[in-house]
Order: C-alpha cells, then structure tokens, then sequence
C-alpha cells in the first residue's frame, strides 16, 4: 500500500490522529515515491517521531525503530551473534556445522529492515542521528545508499524491496551535509494557532473548545520567552490531559502553578512562571485567542 497523492497522505495520516500541513504532506509523497530517505529536523516535540509512527499505521506496514544515542556503532544497530549460544552449543557436543547460522543471529533494527516483511517493506525510523557521530554517519550513508549490509560471517544482505526510511534530528549537533544530501528534507516547526488547535482536538477530543484554545494560546505564549527549553506540541497534548484528569474547565494561575511540570521541564524555566508571571502570560494568551 502506498500514498497515491498528496491529500490521500493529509487524509490518511490525519486518521490515524496525525495532523500535518501541505507541504509535509509532499515531502512524504514525495519520499515515497521517489525512494527517498526522508530527513525531518527540529526542536524536540514537534512531531518527528509521531509521524514515522503514523505513516506505519496508515500503510498497514511494520515500524521498525533504530533509536540512537552517543556511541551508537555499525555493529550494535546492524546485529550481533549470540555468544552464549554458540559457547553451549560447542560445550554440549550440539553445535550445527555453522555456528553462524540463523540460529544464533541477532537482527538489529538496520538489518531487521532489509529482510522481506509481512505486509511490505517497513518503515525505518532512525531517531535522533544528531546523537551519533561521524563515524556512524558515514556508515550510514552507505547503508542508505545501497539498501543494504554486511556481515563478514554471512556476506551481503540486501533488501528485496528498500525500506520507507525516516531520519530525525533535534539538531543538538550539525548532521554531515553527504547523509543530508541523500535525503529529502523538511524542518519541523512548532505549528501556529489554528494547526496546534486542530492536533489537540484529535488527541485530547474530550477537552472544551474554551480549555482547548487557553492551553493552546498560553503555550504559543510561552514559546516566545526566553527559556531553556521550549514546550512542544507534545507537551501541550500532556497537559491537556493532566488537566482533565484534574476536572479542569478553565486555566487559572493556581492551576498553571499546580500542573506547568507536565509543561515545562526545567526547574528555571519554572521558576520564571512563579508569582505574576504565570497571570501576566495567562491574560497575553488569552487577549490573542481568535474572535470566533
């Protein structure tokens, strides 16, 4: 199953609760018809990850996650043997001809995604590259480039049909220009009023429209001061359903004062809402809500 166009890609997604503008809408269009690695940067919480998670529910395809993290090696993301195994096999007398045999393969995510897939190629989600290094990156590449990995025991293995492949980064640290060059691009920001209203409608549907528009308005507030880290579209979808969970009906500083952990995530970005701040920004949020 693939994306026929580009409203099909809005539509689809947006069933399974993922809501995208029109030009992220053609990129993956265009990622997928093409081939395409597609590269999504941006700040944290703005929907990276969610949409790799959704263009898998959409296709009916497996989702096949390589979460990176600094010291990540071509090793430890392509597979590994398993040691244990073959020393019992050797020590009971019970070892097969091959010790490297299926048997004793362990299938990370990359090479997970070049074996043929019940329902079609998966969709690869290799989240956080900025964590990785150079050395990593290069390997990469030369994953991505030709669909396909070594190993030395078994030879090459390559994919029967490439995965849909979706690289995300936060942008700690510059990517490699070469890995971004094989790929399509597209910078996620944080949405505006009318978008991030729609997205938490289809998340949290059970809020009030008044509750939806004032948690909505106050973070899109809050991501104009200066702090640390800025909230995102998932941190207001948290807070939308912390403050349901509470019976909450309307915003009040008492109740930001109580919840704004499910908001914010560090102690001096807090700090900053204490006292008249939190009202000041409250009675800003409210002032720049649409008029129906």
């Amino acid at each position: 199953m693939t994306f026929d166009t580009i409203d099909a890609v809005q539509s689809e997604l947006g069933d399974t609760g993922y809501i995208c503008d029109r030009a992220l809408a053609t990129v993956v269009f265009l990622s997928q018809r093409l081939g395409r690695p597609l590269f999504l940067e941006g700040e944290a919480g703005t929907g990276k990850t969610e949409i790799a998670k959704a263009i898998a529910a959409a296709l009916g395809k497996r989702l096949i996650r390589l979460q990176c993290y600094e010291g990540l090696d071509a090793s430890s993301a392509v597979y590994e043997w398993n040691f244990a195994a073959q020393m019992i096999a050797i020590r009971t007398g019970e070892a097969k001809e091959n010790l490297f045999s299926d048997d004793y393969l362990i299938a990370r995510p990359l090479l997970e995604a070049m074996k043929p897939q019940e329902g079609g190629a998966p969709v690869l989600l290799i989240d956080e590259i900025d964590r990785t290094d150079a050395p990593f990156e290069a390997f990469l590449l030369e994953a991505l480039s030709d669909f396909q990995v070594t190993i030395p025991e078994r030879g090459t293995i390559v994919a029967p049909e490439p995965p849909i492949v979706i690289l995300t980064s936060n942008r700690t640290r510059e990517v490699h220009d070469a890995l971004k060059r094989r790929c399509l691009y597209h910078w996620v920001g944080y949405p505006n009023f009318e978008r991030e209203m729609e997205i938490l409608q289809s998340r949290a549907p059970e809020a009030t429209q008044q509750l939806s528009e004032e948690v909505v308005a106050f973070v899109q507030r809050l991501r104009t001061e200066d702090l640390f880290k800025k909230p995102g579209v998932a941190e207001t979808i948290d807070w939308a359903k912390c403050l349901l969970a509470l019976d909450v009906l309307t915003l009040s500083p008492e109740v930001i004062a109580d919840t704004l952990g499910a908001v914010l995530k560090y102690q001096d970005d807090i700090q900053r809402l204490q006292g008249s701040e939190a009202k000041k920004i409250l009675d800003d949020a409210r002032k720049s809500i649409p008029a129906e």
